[in-house]
């Protein structure tokens, strides 16, 4: 494409498609366009994204209730709203993520909104909940991944997992892993 002489309507389709960062068209929490950096992200084609259900996107059924009801609470006073949360890839694969978005239509506010997410793997955190090493090592243990198994994935002992790992359960206020697992994706 010659950008030099690019049309007022390439031009705007070329920043929402191009964007660096995952856009997203949602009416009534129905994926209406993606841009290609949401197939980077998550891992589904835009044309396999589009028409669907944004609960795709989520971890489990009960965080896209939560997540839903609390977005909408939010939006009927403001049209701005952000966070940051686990999300699910094509893969299965849960990934830490900041999702903001903005309703067009205030009264009603998930008839049309607009959507960005940015995948945080390496972002340093914006969050004072948990650490960089804390996201991290609780993304394995999201994904099912031993103390041992985290250990030689990050290039760290399972010893210094099991400290980052109790730290995020403190910090979290959970006694155990399958609790840990349930805030996350829950509350993220």
């Amino acid at each position: 494409m010659n950008y030099d002489q690019i049309s007022e309507a390439d031009l705007d389709l070329t920043g929402f498609m191009d964007a660096p960062i995952g856009l997203m068209v949602l009416s009534n929490r129905v994926i209406q366009r993606a841009n290609t950096e949401m197939e980077r992200i998550f891992g589904w084609t835009r044309d396999e994204l589009e028409g669907q259900s944004i609960r795709i996107l989520y971890p489990s059924s009960v965080d896209y209730e939560k997540t839903g009801a609390r977005w909408q609470r939010w939006l009927k006073g403001r049209p701005r709203y952000a966070d940051e949360r686990f999300m699910q890839c094509r893969s299965g694969e849960i990934i830490w993520t900041r999702a903001a978005a903005r309703t067009l239509t205030p009264t009603d506010p998930f008839r049309f909104m607009v959507w960005t997410f940015e995948h945080l793997e390496n972002s340093p955190t914006t969050s004072a909940t948990l650490t960089p090493r804390e996201r991290e090592v609780a993304r394995y243990i999201v994904n099912g991944y031993t103390s041992k198994e985290t250990g030689q994935a990050m290039g760290i002992s399972p010893r210094t997992v099991e400290v980052h790992r109790s730290s995020v359960m403190k910090k979290l206020g959970v006694q155990n892993a399958a609790e840990l697992v349930a805030k996350m994706i829950v509350q993220s």
